[in-house]
């Protein structure tokens, strides 16, 4: 790490001013505080955009909401890593800052990508708990305690997109839907009333989006922010995916 030695900080960030515009680098220089993210940096040079040449320019366009790295809205790559910037400390980087969008997603603008990818693939796993129909007004389905623990892990996911920005089989020529979804797909099957829905979402696991297409790389554990176990996950769908296509011959 780079002590920051005149109290400013250096950043590099890769812009794109249109979703089909040719992307492009601009540094910024910033006065140094302490306790700063990255996110708090970005809003000072939202305040005074001008760059490292003293040009002023259009301020940079970036997702968050929270704060508090429970959205998943500000995921991007920082120094070469996917991550969350509103819990990247600018003390814990080396200087210059770089600042990237994820590169999974297609770019709308700067730091701003389309997710729309990651909540397709919800869709088409049924990421829910059905509602309809007709059930006993009792207590409810019994879950063991050390089974609420393990689904707990997973209902933690926040949609930031940071592990199919780091899988190396999630891109636009492969129809994998990503260690996300094969998590949330682990996570509603263990479900009692989610389980409804598992010879449908077992349907996708075995298809030409599904298992057969993750290569073990495990990027994806090691950059969840929530510390999901996505490749117990993916170990234990691969598992069952092979039972339910077995049963399925069978029954045939």
């Amino acid at each position: 790490m780079i002590p920051v030695k005149e109290k400013v900080l250096h950043f590099k960030i890769k812009r794109q001013d249109e979703s089909d515009a040719p992307s492009y680098w601009e540094e910024f220089n910033i006065p140094y505080r302490p306790n700063m993210n990255v996110i708090s940096a970005l809003m000072e040079i939202q305040r005074n955009p001008v760059n490292t040449k003293g040009e002023r320019v259009r301020a940079v366009i970036w997702d968050y909401n929270c704060l508090e790295e429970v959205c998943g809205a500000c995921s991007m790559r920082i120094n070469g890593k996917v991550r969350q910037s509103c819990s990247a400390l600018v003390d814990n980087l080396v200087q210059p800052i770089v600042l990237e969008p994820m590169s999974t997603f297609p770019v709308e603008k700067d730091l701003v990508v389309n997710r729309e990818r990651m909540f397709d693939a919800l869709k088409k796993i049924k990421g829910w708990i059905p509602i309809d129909g007709t059930y006993a007004l009792d207590e409810g389905p019994k879950i063991m305690p050390n089974e609420q623990q393990e689904a707990y892990e997973y209902s933690t996911c926040m949609t930031c997109g940071c592990c199919l920005d780091a899988c190396p089989n999630v891109n636009s020529n492969s129809l994998f839907l990503g260690p996300q979804a094969m998590g949330q797909t682990k996570y509603f099957n263990m479900h009692p009333t989610g389980a409804s829905k598992k010879a449908d979402r077992m349907e996708v696991v075995i298809g030409e989006e599904g298992i057969a297409n993750c290569g073990n790389s495990q990027n994806c554990v090691q950059v969840c922010p929530k510390e999901i176990p996505l490749t117990t996950a993916l170990a234990e769908l691969n598992n069952a995916a092979n039972r339910y296509v077995f049963r399925s011959w069978f029954r045939k």
